[in-house]
Order: C-alpha cells, then sequence, then structure tokens
C-alpha cells in the first residue's frame, strides 16, 4: 500500500474530488481526517470507508476559520498520532462576467479559496516540522494557469493558491515538508454541474477539450495520491495538470 501508516487531512473530503481523495487514500493504507462543512454527506462518506475497512474520522471544518483547522490538526494527532499529509480541496466557484460580480464574491471566493489554503497549510506546518516530514497538495486549477471565460474572481484565487504553494515549497524543502499544487481542468464533479446540465453550454466546453470528455474525480485523486506518497519524494513546487490536454493548446 502507497499510504501504508500515514495519516491525511482533507478539506472539502465530503464529496466530489475530496471524496475520491478520501477512499483512495483508505484504500492505500491511510487513516484520514474528512472535514467540510457538508456534514451529513462526510458522516456518511467516513462511515463508509469504515464499514469497507478503512480508517476515516469525520471532523465539520470550516476552511475560514483558524480555530477550525486547529480542531482538525488536533483530532489527527490525538487520534492517530502525527500527521502527514493535508490535502487543501475545498473552494467555491461562481462563474459571471466582471462587470456581474461583486466585491462580496470576490471576498467570499478569496476567503475559501485562497485564504482557507493559507490557513490550512499554517496550521499543519509545526506538527509536519516537527517529525521533518510531510506533504501538503494543494487545489488549484487549469484557471490558475490560463484564463477561461467568465471566471476571473475564481481564476485569480486559483493562481494564488499555484504562487503560494511554490513559496510553502521553498521555505520548508530543508525541513522535510513537500508542497505541490494539482489544476484539474473539466472535471465530472459538483463545480461543473451548472455546465453540464445546459447542453450548448456543455458542448462549448468539451470543444475546448483534446479527450472530448471530462475528467473523473478518481482521475484527479490518483495524481494527488502520488504527490502525497514518498514516490514523489524529490517533487516539491511544481504543478500537477489534470485536464484532458486543456492547457497543452
Amino acid at each position: 500500500m502507497r499510504l501504508e501508516g500515514k495519516v491525511a487531512l482533507i478539506s472539502g473530503g465530503a464529496r466530489g474530488i475530496g471524496a475520491a481523495v478520501a477512499r483512495r487514500f483508505a484504500n492505500e493504507g491511510a487513516s484520514t481526517v474528512i472535514g467540510d462543512v457538508l456534514l451529513e454527506e462526510g458522516r456518511l462518506l467516513a462511515n463508509e470507508i469504515q464499514q469497507s475497512g478503512g480508517e476515516a474520522v469525520f471532523i465539520p471544518l470550516e476552511v475560514t476559520s483558524e480555530s477550525a483547522w486547529s480542531d482538525a490538526v488536533a483530532l489527527a494527532i490525538e487520534r492517530y498520532g502525527k500527521l502527514d499529509i493535508l490535502v487543501n480541496n475545498a473552494g467555491v466557484i461562481k462563474r459571471d462576467r466582471i462587470e456581474d460580480e461583486t466585491p462580496d464574491l470576490w471576498d467570499r471566493t478569496m476567503e475559501i479559496n485562497a485564504k482557507g489554503v493559507f490557513l490550512g497549510t499554517r496550521a499543519v506546518l509545526p506538527e509536519m516540522k516537527s517529525h521533518g516530514n510531510g506533504s501538503i497538495v494543494n487545489l488549484s486549477s487549469t484557471a490558475g494557469l490560463v484564463a477561461g471565460p467568465n471566471t476571473a474572481v475564481y481564476g485569480a484565487s486559483k493562481a494564488a493558491v499555484r504562487l503560494f504553494t511554490k513559496s510553502t515549497a521553498i521555505q520548508n524543502a530543508k525541513l522535510g515538508v513537500r508542497a505541490n499544487s494539482v489544476h484539474p481542468g473539466p472535471i465530472n464533479a459538483p463545480m461543473m454541474q451548472e455546465i453540464i446540465d445546459v447542453p450548448d453550454m456543455y458542448e462549448r466546453h468539451m470543444d475546448r477539450v483534446p479527450m472530448g470528455r471530462l475528467g473523473e474525480p478518481d482521475e484527479v485523486a490518483n495524481a494527488i495520491l502520488f504527490l502525497a506518497s514518498d514516490e514523489s519524494s524529490f517533487v516539491t513546487g511544481s504543478e500537477l495538470v489534470v485536464d484532458g490536454g486543456v492547457t497543452a493548446q
């Protein structure tokens, strides 16, 4: 098993990519703390993993709250004795033209997508540095690499995640803590639902994907697994793109 003996904390872990990561990690031997504001879904997922023979626990986690992050890290250490992996997955998106977006939307998007990553990273670093080992995987997006239609605020937040990840990697490289970002393209997950539900919009999106289909959450989870595992021991500050070829054009 690729994560045997590891302990992971996943934000936004109750559904979509986060849930796929939780299941994948558990299958690879990790003990997983699932954090999310979706209480029912999170508890059901933790129970599902336990019933399948894995080890998981759910904790309510509002990623904009310092105290919530402190509680999640404390739970991991109290229950499993350490914390090896953080996956900063929680995020929100609202697609609109710049002139139709509001300062409140900007603030909310930045609070969850960017500040949440900062607070999570800040919360886990003391524990990871104390035993000289850790992997932080931050979910950015292809929108954090290249501009797309009607995603200016979201893209800005995900570009912030990309650069913050690199700074984290550089500052902690000699302390045994790695940090990398993953950049999904269009994935068959709740964030894409408003596009999937509109045939014309969906077709326009698929025209931009060389592979001609949506990615699946499990395909992103596989990339995250690599960065979380010791297989990527010489990989830090990098960007792993999972987009069906979108950004190759």
